[in-house]
């Protein structure tokens, strides 16, 4: 289909300057010269159907999206001159999305691309107040009255139209579009609160350069997928296909040819140049999603117009004859034909409208630059983290489920709290068929978690219990495992992803650093991402192993604002902690990782065989660890601070014992139990009361947390400290025997040890 309105040729469009380099000026220029020259003839009055549904007061408002989406874009770049405006990204080219605005509620979910400023215009038609042209200058200028973001960042987004905020995103926002059409499902099976109708779809847009990126692919497969196997999975896909991405053009036909005939995908294609033609498609994908609960692939064919941004001079790497046979095709040219063919317009009503629409936005984005901005890095930060401690202490040891439990564990007898002490696997599954119990919201799922139990039981009986609504399977993707768990959080559940090994993080690190993370901070606390993400975590695995299963670097977490990290090393711990991971997910909406030591997972004994001493109790449900409290072990112990965390504490108390054997001095361990936030006045009290410190951690050398302990210490300490740590090297770790070559080991810990104690 050749993307070239009937009306683009003949003198009505003279050629601009052909070299000229502003083409937003170029583009101002060929639209006031395209209706002034227009000739009303027998040919082109009435040339055009109007598509059914499509009434002209509808068509108006369209246009008038349209005009003022362009003149946003056309300010931006004068914004940016000025010196008060910092985002030149625009939509132009693309302004038929006004119709997707129309076309689809304001209650459903929307996930979009940066080149979407006709959708938002549209749908904030839908509810009274909003005036989205103020609001995106606020935007543009980084204004800290930004209505969504406070001014950290331009985004398209906005509370009551139920638009989550995205940056410059390269299709790292369709996992999470996915998991929210999935988990709209998942809560009406589980017959919960939606907040927003049972009815309602997940939009997502996205460019054809994007469409190539693995996040998007993996994503569309999993809708297809689910879609595949008939599990409602209502998501359109709205493909903006321009032919470009930045400099590099997609081959013709690519999208069409790949998506054409997809397994459980409904593919439709239209002229996105032209806002008849979109309509008649995007109200037919609209349909069929909406009605049908599956996915549906919307291929918008169109241009992208002035460049990718201000700062791209397109003239560089393209011909002058394609920039201008693109901008021939401009779709704010086809609409005005359009209008006038039919009578909805004369020419001197639609110049008039389009430089009304100039007035309105220049306005608008004089009045955004005397806003105030964020003044300071607390402004910058408030969102980021949010941490209400008495609330969350109070959720974390709310223990009201007594009846529920006795009916879960078969009586009261059977309850954990009354069982034997138990190791770490074990202690945590018990704390999750209680949180099962506590949280009827909340899913389980992943890789292998449901049948089998996980790798290592973990998860085992959970399905059995609260069936596949609650605890199943997932695809093989790490990606789309961690999107379901963003969409589950919009949806109002509480959710419970498993990465099945810590290597397998790094598949899907962007969905957490990139997206969970990120909400919160670029939507001013107004949207959230609940989750607790429990890992099988770090080293010290025989018999099974090698760096994909005994990966000892978490550096790629620690990286990442406003997330927590929790790291138990034995089962009492693990079960009071993950109480508080829950808490803090349902009471804050924090995205939380739970770090689980897979060689602790089995340990029951400490320094003998046999002797139970890595076995504990399990806590009673009133009973949580609130987050940034450690433990103590041995805390009259003068001589040396042992810091550790995970697989270290075990083998630190090991040391701790033949140090004292040996030379009759005594260390004081500490397990951090968080990793992130950090607690450094902890740490630094316990540091300055002993004066020599001793970091174990099974981290690389290079960015594990010995580094940000030791800064710690020297930070924030009153007193000198004498300080060393014993750490993994920088290196992957093997498989057999010889990963213990690249791990600290017991003997690592008394050699440095007793360095410290010579140093004295």
């Amino acid at each position: 289909m050749a993307n070239t309105p009937r009306h683009a040729t003949g003198p009505a469009l003279a050629k601009a300057a052909t070299r000229d380099f502003n083409r937003a000026k170029v583009i101002d220029a060929n639209f006031k010269r395209f209706v002034e020259r227009w000739v009303p003839t027998s040919t082109n009055r009435g040339q055009r159907a109007a598509p059914t549904g499509l009434a002209h007061a509808e068509y108006k408002e369209l246009f008038e999206s349209q005009l003022l989406s362009r003149h946003i874009d056309l300010e931006a770049r004068e914004m940016r001159m000025r010196g008060d405006g910092y985002y030149t990204i625009g939509s132009s080219g693309h302004e038929c999305n006004a119709v997707l605005g129309r076309l689809t509620r304001h209650t459903d979910p929307a996930f979009l691309h940066y080149r979407s400023g006709g959708f938002m215009l549209e749908r904030a038609r839908k509810v009274r107040g909003i005036d989205m042209v103020q609001d995106t200058a606020l935007s543009l200028a980084a204004s800290a009255d930004d209505p969504i973001s406070g001014g950290r960042h331009k985004v398209w987004g906005s509370v009551p139209l139920w638009v989550l905020p995205q940056t410059s995103t390269i299709a790292s926002h369709l996992p999470k579009a996915v998991g929210t059409a999935l988990s709209i499902e998942q809560a009406k099976r589980l017959k919960l609160s939606l907040p927003f109708p049972e009815d309602s779809i997940a939009v997502c847009s996205f460019g054809d350069a994007s469409a190539n990126h693995s996040t998007a692919t993996g994503a569309i497969n999993a809708a297809a997928w689910s879609a595949y196997q008939r599990l409602p999975c209502p998501i359109l896909f709205v493909c903006e296909d321009n032919g470009i991405g930045i400099s590099v053009r997609s081959p013709g036909g690519w999208i069409a040819a790949n998506y054409q005939h997809r397994a459980g995908l409904h593919y439709i294609s239209c002229n996105g140049l032209s806002l008849a033609d979109t309509w008649a498609a995007a109200e037919e994908a609209v349909r069929l999603c909406r009605g049908q609960r599956r996915p549906v692939f919307l291929h918008l064919q169109l241009k992208r117009l002035m460049g990718h941004a201000g700062t791209d001079i397109e003239l560089e790497y393209r011909a002058v004859a394609d920039v201008e046979a693109d901008e021939a095709c401009d779709p704010l040219l086809d609409s005005a034909a359009y209008a006038l063919e039919h009578g909805i317009y004369d020419q001197k009503k639609l110049l008039a409208l389009y430089e009304a629409a100039r007035a309105r936005v220049a306005e608008a984005a004089q009045a955004a630059a005397r806003r105030p901005k964020l003044a300071t890095a607390d402004e910058v930060m408030a969102p980021l983290a949010p941490y209400t401690p008495d609330a969350v202490n109070a959720e974390a040891t709310r223990a009201d489920s007594h009846d529920a439990r006795v009916a879960q564990f078969g009586s009261t007898a059977n309850l954990p709290e009354n069982a034997p002490p138990r190791h770490l696997a074990l202690q945590i599954n018990r704390a999750l068929f209680d949180l099962m119990v506590k949280y009827p919201e909340m899913t389980l799922f992943g890789e292998d978690v449901a049948l089998k139990g996980g790798v290592y039981t973990v998860t085992s009986g959970l399905m059995k219990q609260f069936r596949g609504t609650r605890v199943f399977n997932t695809l093989l993707d790490e990606q789309t495992i961690l999107g379901i768990a963003q969409g589950a959080g919009y949806c109002g559940l509480l959710p419970f992803p498993e990465i099945q090994y810590l290597a397998y993080f790094h598949n899907a690190c962007d969905q957490v650093r990139g997206e969970a993370a990120s909400l919160q901070y670029f939507s001013n606390a107004q949207y959230r991402n609940p989750m607790v993400i429990r890992v099988a975590s770090l080293g010290y695995q025989r018999g099974f192993g090698g760096h994909f299963h005994n990966d000892n670097s978490f550096t790629a977490l620690r990286d990442i604002p406003g997330i927590v990290i929790a790291c138990p090393s034995r089962g009492d711990d693990a079960a009071m902690m993950l109480r508080t991971c829950a808490a803090l997910a349902k009471v804050d909406g924090r995205v939380v990782v739970f770090m689980e030591p897979i060689a602790l997972y089995m340990t029951k004994d400490l320094h003998e065989p046999k002797d139970g001493g890595w076995q504990f109790e399990y806590p009673g449900p009133d009973r949580a660890v609130p987050l940034g409290e450690g433990r103590v072990y041995q805390p009259d112990a003068t001589d040396l601070l042992i810091v550790t965390y995970g697989n270290g504490v075990p083998m630190s108390l090991r040391a701790a014992r033949r140090l004292e054997a040996e030379t009759g001095k005594r260390a004081r361990v500490l397990d951090l139990r968080w990793l992130k936030p950090l607690n450094e006045k902890w740490i630094a009290a316990h540091a300055d009361e002993v004066g020599a410190v001793l970091v174990v951690d099974e981290g690389r050398r290079t960015g594990g947390i010995s580094e940000q302990i030791f800064a710690v210490i020297d930070e924030c300490c009153t007193a000198h400290i004498r300080k060393a740590r014993v750490c993994g090297e920088d290196s992957y770790i093997p498989l057999a025997d010889a990963a213990q070559l690249v791990l600290p080991n017991t003997e690592d810990v008394l050699a440095i040890a007793r360095r410290i104690f010579n140093q004295r």
